[in-house]
């Protein structure tokens, strides 16, 4: 097999290699491609990469040539970020400016991401059409669901939209129990950033019946909501929703006390994030042995995770409970799960962004919608979620009409869908603001973007 990784200079590369090592035998994995426009952060991080796996059984290869990379390819991540930490920055204080969210999935700092994203990933996308016909694409590049969307809607097949946090409640039931992720099966049903879990079960018969349901039992013990970020929440939400809520809700239910506090803080997290990986990478090339390397990766990468969602997080701290040695691998785990199902046929169940088919009641068969799937030879299908609360799916319907306006507007680089589309999403819900914001975007952006009529 050939695996090809868009984006392998991202400082979060390196924590694919473990997961590649643990599956490797099974997947018969040989070639591993890692991509990126930018050689010397490429061969930084790359050699990192092929420095942990000297003695894994396949090769990692690098490169800027996207052909060579593509070229028979079986399956390929992608986790890039035009524009760099540089233009998370300035979305988020365009935002700012203007008294709204900036943050980089969701509402307006969402929508500009996308405006720099979907098009970057089509561009692949149509190249491994030609190149690797037959592969999959699994994509980690934000906004998630939105890009998912756009590729779905521009006729890409086999597209995954890949999010760690859709499979939250799993491994959170997982650490908290001290259970292998493998023996808890969740029911999530919602959008990406937008998802909410009302069932978690352990010993499930292996065709998904019976089972043990812990939820609500979790959800009103203490100790399990302080150990997640379900601490971040209202106490009287969470009794009144009774499901384990996605962090990102946080935006949505905590929406004015969330926007006082960013703006309160000296720097925004893109200025945080960019700091942090300047500071990184700087370390890394004064660095004088590969061990030292990881050492100074390890470290930065941890405060880079410690200060996540801390303007919600007062004691600033993450989850003190401890995974379960080979669980909870991050978006690593999600994407290279589904990988080893198709290759090995051998059913897996996660957490994923996928054409919604019959899914979720009130929704269109070809919404994009994060769900728990089952995913075998075949790829992923979508469990049957049937109806859910009318508070979360008026939500849903929301923010989808925002997702497939954004959708088209940056696939046909409208202006006009464009206002609507930032109209329409609840945290926005203005049209002077909306064209405000998108002709600020447009032209912060332009070199990247391109002319929008």
């Amino acid at each position: 097999m050939k695996l090809t990784f868009i984006g392998g200079g991202s400082v979060r590369t390196p924590r694919l290699i473990p997961s590649l090592i643990r599956r490797a035998a099974r997947l018969d994995l040989q070639e591993v491609w890692l991509i990126d426009r930018d050689r010397d952060k490429l061969d930084l991080i790359g050699g990192m990469c092929k420095a942990l796996a000297e003695h894994a059984s396949f090769q990692i290869h690098l490169t800027t040539d996207a052909r060579e990379a593509l070229t028979g390819a079986s399956h390929i991540i992608t986790s890039i970020r035009p524009g760099l930490e540089a233009g998370r920055a300035t979305d988020e204080r365009i935002a700012f400016r203007h008294g709204v969210l900036g943050q980089e999935t969701t509402g307006a700092g969402g929508f500009a991401m996308a405006m720099r994203s979907l098009p970057a990933i089509l561009d692949y996308c149509r190249l491994a059409d030609q190149l690797a016909p037959g592969a999959w694409v699994y994509n980690f590049t934000n906004p998630a669901g939105l890009v998912a969307q756009g590729l779905h809607d521009a006729g890409v097949k086999r597209v995954v939209g890949i999010c760690d946090s859709a499979n939250g409640a799993q491994n959170a039931a997982s650490r908290f129990l001290g259970i292998p992720v493998a023996e808890v099966r969740h029911e999530v049903f919602g959008l990406n950033h937008l998802s909410w879990t009302r069932s978690v079960k352990i010993q499930v018969d292996e065709d998904g019946g019976g089972g043990e349901e812990v939820l609500p039992a979790l959800l009103t013990d203490p100790q399990f909501i302080a150990s997640t970020h379900m601490a971040m929440f209202d106490p009287d939400l969470v009794t009144s929703l009774k499901m384990f809520l996605n962090e990102y809700l946080h935006y949505f239910y905590h929406r004015d006390e969330v926007l006082v506090a960013l703006l309160a803080k000296p720097e925004t997290r893109g200025e945080e994030v960019l700091r942090l990986t300047t500071e990184l990478l700087s370390r890394l090339r004064a660095a004088t042995t590969t061990a030292e390397q990881i050492s100074i990766w390890t470290e930065v990468m941890g405060n880079r995770s410690a200060t996540y969602m801390a303007h919600a997080r007062h004691d600033a701290l993450r989850p003190k409970s401890t995974p379960v040695a080979g669980d909870d691998e991050g978006y690593a785990g999600v994407a290279l799960g589904c990988v080893e199902a198709i290759a090995t046929g051998v059913p897996q169940y996660t957490g994923l962004n996928v054409p919604n088919g019959n899914a979720i009641a009130g929704m269109e068969p070809d919404d994009v919608v994060e769900v728990s799937c089952r995913v075998d030879a075949d790829g992923p299908h979508p469990l049957t979620i049937g109806s859910v609360p009318e508070g979360q799916y008026l939500l849903m319907r929301e923010v989808k009409r925002y997702e497939r306006l954004a959708s088209e507007a940056i696939l046909h680089r409208s202006k006009r869908l464009a206002y609507d589309a930032l109209m329409a999403h609840p945290l926005v819900g203005s049209y002077p603001l909306a064209k405000i914001l998108v002709n600020e975007y447009i032209e912060a952006h332009r070199e990247t973007v391109g002319e929008w009529q």
